[in-house]
């Protein structure tokens, strides 16, 4: 019986890995992202805390299952992903999931991240495991979530008026509506003549600088 199973995201990595690791562990591959936000209206709710809502992705649902039928002959999961936003993500939805079809009882979860995949590398992470990070789980999520707010309002806006297919991005479509609005600001602008007025002046012999700010109230 394997004593523990290591996820991580690469299918690439898991011979090298188990065999630095030992025949008391299974490494097996998440294949990437595992869920993602459901493909319609109300995925996000900004009205209750910007609850999302997540399905499994069909491409890896068959890695997943592989994975649940593991952790039922292991005694301890290490969460190994990528050490980036997206890797803590995967490894929380990995979690989530497995504990949603109640596969983690009694079961320790750790999170590893080594950033080589070198013998000393990763017998060193998985002696010194970790917790998942909230604060890297949530800023991909604020990620997601302002992708699909954008992309789901806007996107449908651009297949009516320049073609199907296109989509709105989160950070273009509010760059592009800065830059909009700034050029009208440039267009209604209307010169007009002025002039500054300076004079050098003194009072009790002391001599100071003055400058005309107001004329005819």
């Amino acid at each position: 019986m394997s004593k523990s199973l290591v996820i991580v995201e690469s299918p690439a990595k898991c011979k090298t890995i188990e065999k630095y690791l030992g025949k008391d562990f299974q490494v097996l591959a998440s294949y990437g992202h595992v869920r993602d936000l459901i493909p319609k209206e109300g995925a996000v709710d900004p009205d209750n805390g910007f609850a999302m809502k997540y399905q499994v992705i069909d491409r890896n649902q068959r890695h997943l299952q592989e994975i649940g039928k593991a952790i039922k002959n292991a005694d301890t999961l290490y969460l190994a992903t990528d050490p980036d936003r997206e890797g803590e993500a995967i490894s929380w939805h990995v979690f989530e999931h497995l504990k949603e079809k109640k596969l983690l009882k009694d079961k320790e979860v750790l999170r590893v991240v080594f950033h080589e995949i070198t013998k000393k590398a990763v017998t060193e992470a998985i002696a010194h495991p970790t917790e998942l990070s909230n604060n890297m789980v949530n800023a991909q999520q604020a990620r997601r979530a302002l992708d699909y707010l954008v992309g789901f309002n806007l996107s449908p806006l651009l297949w009516k008026k320049i073609r199907r297919g296109l989509s709105a991005g989160r950070v273009q479509s509010p760059a592009l509506r800065m830059i909009v609005e700034r050029e009208m600001e440039i267009e209604a602008f209307k010169t007009r003549e002025y002039w500054s007025h300076s004079a050098e002046a003194s009072a009790q012999g002391q001599p100071f600088k003055a400058k005309l700010t107001h004329f005819n109230g």
